[in-house]
């Protein structure tokens, strides 16, 4: 990757970041690999890589459907895990990872809505309405269905 290259993919991260890091409740840590992870509590909503590769976790079902569907693709290193892979070169790529990553972001928030502490804490997300936001298939809600809750 060529200087010019290298410093397109670090500003297309760079949105990437700067836009997971204002939702809710989400935190941002270094990550190994000159990494940036985005947590949600003790759960990791995805990390990103200086040189423009997204990894963002899912179930296996959920990721299976994913990758099915063109959303995404397996993990560059770990292909037998849930983990995906998305590559950043344009602005497209950056839409998408950002879609990823809110997608496993409302995923977790729905899991984490089952608890006291959670069901007040992310009161304000609307997972239902978001998922209709995001446009997701029907193989996607359904994945979230399985797991509860889906209101406000």
């Amino acid at each position: 990757m060529g200087d010019q290259d290298k410093r397109q993919a670090v500003r297309l991260v760079d949105r990437i970041i700067e836009e997971v890091a204002a939702w809710p409740h989400v935190e941002t840590n270094e990550h190994r690999f000159e990494g940036r992870e985005f947590t949600l509590g003790p759960r990791e909503v995805g990390h990103v890589h200086r040189w423009g590769i997204v990894d963002v976790p899912f179930t296996e079902r959920l990721r299976d459907t994913l990758v099915e569907e063109g959303k995404t693709e397996e993990h560059h290193v770990v292909p037998e895990s849930g983990w995906t892979t998305r590559y950043v070169e344009d602005d497209e790529d950056v839409e998408q990872a950002i879609w990823l990553l809110r997608l496993s972001y409302l995923y977790h928030v729905n899991n984490l809505k089952k608890t006291p502490a959670g069901a007040e804490k992310f009161e304000e997300i609307d997972v239902a309405e978001e998922l209709a936001e995001l446009d997701v298939s029907d193989q996607i809600r359904a994945a979230f269905e399985r797991r509860g809750v889906m209101g406000s």
